[in-house]
Formats: C-alpha cells, structure tokens, sequence
C-alpha cells in the first residue's frame, strides 16, 4: 500500500420487500458487481424485508472483506434506526435493531447510509430479475 493512500471502502448495496405487503420476503445485496438475492426469507412487511437485506448485506461485507465497508440503501426508515438516529417504536422494530447490532459488533460497518431508489444497485438488480432482465452476475444469499 501506498504510503498516505487511504484504502476504498467496500460498498454493500442492500434492498428488500416482499408481494403483497405483507407477504412473502425478498432480499438482494449488491457487492463487487454481483448480485445476492434470497428469495425466500419468510413472511412479513417491506420494514421487515428492508432490515433483513440490511442484515444480508453486513454478512456478506464480513465475508467478502476484512476492510472497511459501507452499507448503503434506499430506506431510510431502516437506516435512521440502525443508526441509532431515530427510536425504534415497536417491539419488532427494536428486535431487528438489536439482532443487527449483535451481528455488527465484532466488525461495524464505517457508514450505513440512503441514496435514492433509483441509484440502489439492490434495488435495480431486484427489479431487474423481477422483470427478468438481470443484467448483472447473480448468486443466492450465502
């Protein structure tokens, strides 16, 4: 390494929902060009979905890197508890906020941050197989 170069993060795209609301889970995780999915990950809401793709998306960070990484995704509802930013109100809220928090304890990530719908590479690698028309590498969830 490079004397003064700070290394690049690892970014781990995660998207998740289900059909109907509540219904059947989904999840993708986006890393290193592939796409992860689970397609069968039980029954609950789009919040449930969201935060078991946020759990996919750490469990692979820590099996693709020993680095650095960030977690990134398009629902903030998520984010802002798994940042600690904004309460968890619910009883099944603060039970995905704490299983999350155990599993990130021996290696947090950097950040866990939102962009847009339309910049979550989870998100258009889920809609893409959806429509069947992935465009990208694809594997099952580890």
């Amino acid at each position: 390494m490079t004397v003064g170069v700070t290394p690049r993060r690892l970014k781990i795209f995660f998207d998740g929902g289900c059909r109907p609301n509540p219904g059947r889970i989904e999840v993708a995780v986006f890393a290193r060009g592939i796409a992860y999915f689970g397609d069968d990950c039980g029954e609950g809401s789009n919040g449930d979905a969201e935060w078991l793709a946020l759990i996919a998306a750490l469990q692979i960070a820590h099996a693709l890197s020993d680095g650095p990484f960030d977690l990134i995704g398009d629902a903030r509802f998520v984010i802002d508890r798994a940042n600690g930013t904004y309460p968890c109100r619910t009883p099944e809220v603060q039970a995905h906020r704490d299983h999350f928090l155990k599993l990130a304890a021996p290696r947090p990530p950097a950040r866990i941050r939102w962009i847009g719908r339309a910049q979550n590479l989870a998100g258009i690698a889920l809609e893409q197989r959806r429509g069947g028309v992935l465009t990208s590498p694809a594997a099952p969830l580890p």
